[in-house]
C-alpha cells in the first residue's frame, strides 16, 4: 500500500489542534441526478443496512435506485433554500459559531471545520486539508447526541478508512455520544420552554427520534436506551409527568419491525384518545433537515389533523442557537483536556528545522553511494 504523505510538508509548520464536526450529509441539489449517487453511498453503507451484501446489492441497484431518487428529489425541493440544504447550512453556522468561540480562547492554533458522512464536504478530504494545515491532534465530534452503530460507528469507519492510508496519523479523540450531557439537556429544555412562552403548552409533548430496526437493539445497540434517557432527563428538567410526554420513532422503511412506538401511527391514534393538541420536538437531530422540516413539520401534521387533531406544532431543532453552541463548545473543551499547543512556537520550529537540516546533510548509514 502507498501511504499518503504531505508534498508541502515543512518542518517550520506550526502544530495545531483540529476540531472536526460531522453530520449525516446531503445531496448537492434537489434533483434526481444529485440524489442517486448520494442515496447509493448512504444505502450502500453496511452499518446503515445490515442485510447480506449480495442480496442488498440487487435490491438497491435493481429497485431502490430506480425509484427513490425521483421521490427524494421532490421532497428535498420542498425544503431547499437560497443557501441550499438546511442540514448543510445549519451545520456550517454551528461550525462558524464554535470556531469563533474556540479561537477566542485558544488562538489560531485551533482549526475548526465540518464534514459529512455521505456527500460533501467529505470526511477524508477535510481531514487531509486539516493535516496539511498542521493539525497533529484531532478531536472528532459527530453531531448525533445518541449513539448508534448506523451513525456514530459509521462515521468512525469512514474516518478510519482515511487514516489507515496516512503516513502520519494525528493523535485522535472521538466523542461517541452526549445524550445525557447536562448543557445539551439544558439547551434543549430552554428551546422547548421558549416555544411554550410564545405558544403555550399543548395537551402532550412528543419526543420523536429517528428509528432503527428493532433487531439492532436486540444485537446490543444502545440507541434505544439513550433516546429514552434523553427524553426522561428533558421531562424531569421541564417538570413533566409521565402522562404529559411520549417517546416515539420516525422514518422507518422496509418490512421488518423497527423501534416502537412509531411516530406516524402514534399521531394518527392520539386524537381518538382525546389528545387534540400536540407539540413535537426531535432531540436526536442537532440541525433541522428534510426529516424534521418535511416529515415531522408537514407529513405528520397531516396525519394528526386528518384524524381529528386540532393543533399541531413542530418545535425546531437547536441548530446554531447560542445555548446549543455553548453546550457543544463546553463538550469540546472537556474533551480537549490535556491537549495544548504553544501560541509562540518560533523557537521550537527553528530547532526542529535545524535538526532536520543536519539529518538531511549527513550521510545516513543505509544510504547508497
Amino acid at each position: 500500500m502507498k501511504y499518503r504523505g504531505s508534498p508541502s510538508f515543512s518542518h517550520q509548520q506550526a502544530d495545531k489542534i483540529g476540531i472536526l464536526l460531522t453530520n449525516l450529509g446531503t445531496p448537492e441539489a434537489p434533483t434526481k441526478g444529485a440524489l442517486k449517487p448520494y442515496l447509493k453511498e448512504f444505502l450502500s453503507d453496511p452499518r446503515v443496512v445490515e442485510v447480506p451484501r449480495l442480496l442488498w446489492y440487487m435490491i438497491l441497484n435493481g429497485i431502490i435506485l430506480r425509484i427513490r431518487p425521483k421521490r427524494s428529489a421532490e421532497a428535498y425541493e420542498t425544503v431547499w433554500t437560497e443557501r441550499g440544504s438546511p442540514l448543510l447550512y445549519h451545520t456550517q453556522d454551528q461550525t462558524n459559531a464554535i470556531r469563533e468561540q474556540l479561537q477566542q480562547r485558544y488562538g489560531e492554533h485551533v482549526i475548526v471545520d465540518f464534514a459529512m458522512r455521505y456527500g460533501n464536504p467529505a470526511i477524508n478530504t477535510v481531514v487531509d486539508n486539516m493535516m496539511q494545515a498542521g493539525v497533529r491532534k484531532l478531536l472528532v465530534l459527530p453531531l448525533y447526541p445518541q449513539y448508534s452503530a448506523s451513525t456514530v460507528a459509521s462515521t468512525f469507519d469512514k474516518l478510519s478508512e482515511g487514516l489507515t492510508k496516512r503516513r502520519w496519523m494525528p493523535d485522535l479523540r472521538f466523542i461517541t455520544h452526549y445524550h445525557d450531557y447536562e448543557p445539551f439537556i439544558e439547551a434543549a429544555a430552554e428551546r422547548i420552554e421558549r416555544h411554550w412562552k410564545e405558544h403555550e403548552r399543548a395537551d402532550k409533548l412528543i419526543f420523536s427520534y429517528h428509528g432503527v430496526p428493532l433487531r439492532y437493539l436486540k444485537n446490543g445497540d444502545p440507541y434505544h436506551c439513550e433516546c429514552h434517557k434523553t427524553s426522561r432527563l428533558l421531562a424531569e428538567r421541564l417538570g413533566l409527568t409521565d402522562s404529559e410526554y411520549l417517546t416515539t420513532f420516525q422514518s422507518r422503511f422496509g418490512r421488518e419491525e423497527w423501534l416502537q412506538p412509531y411516530t406516524d401511527e402514534t399521531l394518527k391514534s392520539l386524537p381518538g384518545k382525546g389528545v387534540k393538541s400536540i407539540q413535537v420536538f426531535c432531540p436526536g437531530f442537532s440541525s433541522d433537515c428534510l426529516e424534521t422540516i418535511e416529515e415531522i413539520g408537514e407529513e405528520n401534521r397531516e396525519y394528526f389533523i386528518e384524524n381529528g387533531g386540532e393543533r399541531y406544532e413542530y418545535i425546531s431543532a437547536l441548530n446554531a442557537e447560542p445555548k446549543h453552541v455553548e453546550a457543544l463548545v463546553s463538550l469540546i473543551d472537556e474533551n480537549l483536556q490535556g491537549w495544548s499547543v504553544a501560541k509562540d512556537q518560533s523557537e521550537q520550529l527553528a530547532t526542529r528545522q535545524a535538526n532536520a537540516d543536519k539529518v538531511k546533510n549527513q550521510k545516513l548509514p543505509y544510504a547508497k553511494d
